[in-house]
């Protein structure tokens, strides 16, 4: 039997314990507060309200943690991917790792990494405001070169160092969410390299093999809007991840790789051709990503278009073995380095696509996990 590192995103809004969130969720619940309003609204594809089944839990809470690290593994999850931020010179939404899981006693059964969610943060995630007002920049993702050399310090002494931090091949994994916002705190791209080399030096001080630099990836595009003095202006994706020296990239969700709209089955379908043909166009691997649905209304109170419908969990486990035929025939190959899938999500409830379970569908997406990825 192959072993599988299933990594769920962890979206490390359910608390009250920030206290910069209360601008976006006054009750003090974190984003729970969204998920509790949504109701039925009628369109096709609205499965609401859905009540989760540990309740509107605080995931900064250690005791809770521990309940759904025993769950998460005990389904073949063995992975948590911390979506991580930093606004205004300072961490948001740290305290479910720092607090939660790192804090839990068993979370030795887990192994976790940082995703550095470097995107604006906007009214999304204000459903006050989130229908009239997405431009705004509450604050912004871009920070500048001194900024991130502390970042890479502070993510090494506190992160790296865990003896649960996840790694590949050695070099502990540091993955980039928005790769153009990355560009833009350095200037030009070949500032923007020499970080990247700096924070590689600064893991391998540290007494590591190395650095693990893993991009997610928004489909082939062309750089052009870059300034026309950056020796990188005009090249593709590809082009960018060897020049920065990118180590692999992945899927946040499919909806990087395809239109993220209709039937599952059709998603799922649309996904895998793509990813398959990205796949051939880069000279690093493409890690793939499962993805449990899509339908973010629940941050709206008008309707928006763009909602994935019929994802049960029978589905959910069709793309899974498709998915898993994947990573297999990429192993096989040499491509993939390891055996690393990651998922969207473990709790992502106001996008509708978690693994937690719910009224609506149970354990069903874990026992899909489960049954594909692990066995008795």
């Amino acid at each position: 039997m192959k072993h599988y590192d299933i990594a769920a995103f962890v979206w490390p809004s359910y608390t009250g314990d920030e206290p910069r969130t209360r601008i976006f969720w006054p009750e003090g619940i974190g984003e729970w507060q969204t998920v509790k309003a949504m109701t039925d609204k009628g369109y096709k594809g609205c499965r609401w309200p859905r009540i989760p089944t540990w309740g509107y839990v605080n995931e900064a809470d250690p005791s809770v943690m521990e309940m759904q690290i025993d769950c998460a593994v005990s389904y073949g999850v063995n992975v948590f991917i911390y979506d991580w931020y930093w606004y205004d010179n300072r961490p948001f939404l740290e305290n479910c790792l720092n607090d939660g899981f790192l804090k839990a006693k068993n979370n030795n059964k887990m192994k976790f990494c940082l995703m550095w969610a470097n995107h604006n943060a906007t009214h999304l995630w204000d459903k006050r405001n989130s229908d009239k007002d997405l431009d705004t920049v509450i604050w912004s993702g871009v920070v500048t070169p001194e900024i991130f050399d502390n970042i890479c310090d502070r993510t090494i002494e506190k992160y790296f160092s865990k003896e649960n931090y996840y790694c590949i091949d050695g070099c502990p994994v540091y993955m980039i969410f928005d790769i153009d916002n990355f560009l833009r705190s350095f200037g030009t791209s070949d500032e923007c390299k020499k970080a990247i080399e700096k924070f590689r030096q600064k893991t391998i001080d540290a007494g590591f093999k190395g650095l693990h630099f893993q991009i997610v990836h928004w489909r082939n595009r062309i750089f052009n809007w870059l300034d026309d003095s950056d020796t990188q202006k005009g090249v593709t994706s590809s082009e960018m991840y060897d020049f920065l020296g990118a180590d692999s990239v992945t899927s946040y969700n499919w909806g990087c790789s395809t239109d993220f709209d209709g039937d599952f089955i059709d998603v799922t379908d649309s996904y895998m051709k793509s990813i398959t043909e990205e796949q051939k166009k880069l000279n690093i691997p493409f890690y793939p990503n499962i993805s449990v649905g899509w339908d973010n209304n629940v941050r709206f109170n008008n309707f928006v278009p763009g909602v994935v419908e019929n994802n049960t969990p029978e589905s959910f486990k069709a793309a899974c073995e498709k998915v898993k035929d994947f990573a297999d025939e990429s192993i096989k190959n040499g491509i993939m380095k390891a055996p690393f899938i990651t998922i969207n999500s473990w709790n992502e409830w106001t996008e509708t696509s978690y693994l937690q379970p719910d009224d609506l569908y149970g354990y069903g997406y874990l026992e899909a996990i489960k049954e594909v990825f692990t066995e008795e």
